[in-house]
């Protein structure tokens, strides 16, 4: 079971920033997947989760209205797609499966700087 995330970039508040995760080793499409971060010195947080088969999104309210979590089963991929970026948006940002179904080995991250 791995995890790789990529994407993340240096951005200037406001821009707009794409991450991906592409899973393999486990049945993929069978799980509902989440995106979390973590900043400098605290805890990982849960930022976005997405059902089996698109069904249905949830998301942190920290980053509701401005960030659209996706998949593609057939890549076992899910998306990110993060606008308006924030100062506070920076961190490590991770992907896993949702907090319900229990987590596989933790990727290495993306990082994600917002900065002016």
């Amino acid at each position: 079971e791995q995890l790789v995330e990529s994407g993340g970039d240096f951005m200037q508040p406001g821009g707009s920033l794409r991450l991906s995760c592409v899973a393999s080793g486990f049945a993929f499409a069978r799980y509902s997947m989440s995106w979390y971060r973590q900043h400098p010195g605290k805890a990982r947080e849960w930022v976005a989760t997405i059902r089996v088969s698109g069904s249905r999104a949830n998301y942190a309210d920290s980053v509701k209205g401005r960030f659209t979590i996706s998949r593609d089963d057939a890549r076992s991929t899910v998306f990110l797609e993060m606008d308006s970026l924030k100062p506070e948006d920076t961190a490590v940002y991770y992907c896993n499966r949702a907090p319900w179904e229990g987590y596989v080995n933790w990727g290495q991250g993306t990082q994600v700087t917002v900065s002016s």
